[in-house]
């Protein structure tokens, strides 16, 4: 059994949190006085006991709310849970929303140990339903539902348009096909052209949130800085090669310019990655063409798909 160890909040960014007895969690918030709730999907920090436990033993000296987590659950290994999970707490209920984060600057146990659990072990959530929680409280969790919609992440690569000297219409054009294709956008992003910022987004929505597939728009011509290929390639574990050409074999019957494109797809994890061209225009027609069919591939990375060969023989 599982359960609720300790409640932990600091009133104000960049303070230590403290041990409170309870709490109450706000639907679509957080943690009632916490610093970091807010309208966004890390409203809440769960931290397993045992990790920290484990953290003690190599010679750390840390107390409650140390690596800036809400909740300390013991019995339960956070780490290992997929994205969607759901925590019932009382009459409360949280849903895994990131594996994880990025450690952007060293803090004091990373300056003392050489080392911090928090960006590796640390999960967070949003607060589906509200309700106030207490230390000792007994914790489910409810795995996600095999069948539930697939996620997505869209991001748009353009130095002019990372500047603020272009509006993005290709990437907001992208979300709103997704949407109405039934997809459920989890981030939209606007990047300089380059390769390391877009790897390391592209790892981050992959490896973090978890998402079914990242859309990428811009970034595919001869110019210099069009290297979202590359970007692509370097993070992916396979490739996919299959989507990018027939996208391009597509594009091929409306403009033989479409020749030019250097995209490419491929797989990280469970997510897959598709180049997209950077045009408006061009980005509906390859969509129109990929959303009908993309479902099938999606779930069978998913590992929810029929067999093909049934299907095929009918």
């Amino acid at each position: 059994m599982s359960r609720l160890l300790e409640i932990c909040i600091s009133k104000e960014r960049g303070t230590a949190k403290v041990p409170v007895g309870e709490a109450v969690l706000m639907e679509g918030w957080g943690l009632e006085g916490d610093a970091h709730a807010g309208n966004w999907h890390r409203q809440v920090s769960l931290l397993s006991f045992e990790k920290i436990e484990e953290f003690r033993r190599r010679g750390a000296e840390v107390d409650p709310g140390a690596f800036g987590e809400n909740l300390i659950i013991e019995g339960m290994e956070l780490r290992a849970l997929p994205v969607g999970t759901r925590f019932h707490i009382g009459e409360a209920v949280l849903e895994l929303t990131q594996i994880g984060k990025e450690c952007h600057s060293h803090c004091e146990i990373y300056k003392k140990m050489g080392d911090c659990i928090m960006p590796r072990e640390g999960v967070f959530a949003q607060v589906i339903k509200g309700g106030r929680i207490q230390k000792g409280d007994q914790v489910q969790a409810e795995m996600p539902a095999p069948d539930l919609p697939f996620t997505a992440a869209v991001i748009t690569l353009s130095d002019k348009g990372a500047k603020g000297e272009r509006e993005d219409r290709s990437g907001p054009l992208v979300a709103g096909m997704l949407a109405q294709a039934g997809y459920e956008v989890k981030e939209q992003l606007l990047l300089a052209d380059g390769v390391e910022p877009l790897k390391s987004q592209l790892i981050r929505l992959a490896d973090q949130r978890q998402v079914h597939v990242i859309f990428t728009t811009g970034g595919t011509g001869f110019s210099p800085r069009d290297l979202t290929p590359e970007a692509t390639i370097a993070a992916c574990d396979r490739m996919a090669d299959g989507i990018a050409q027939a996208i391009r074999n597509y594009s091929m019957s409306i403009t033989p310019r479409a020749m030019f494109s250097r995209a490419v797809s491929g797989i990280r994890g469970g997510t897959l990655i598709v180049n997209l061209p950077g045009s408006p225009k061009a980005v509906r027609e390859a969509l129109d063409y990929l959303l009908p069919h993309l479902d099938h591939g999606l779930e069978i990375l998913r590992g929810t798909a029929r067999e093909c060969a049934r299907d095929y023989e009918k």
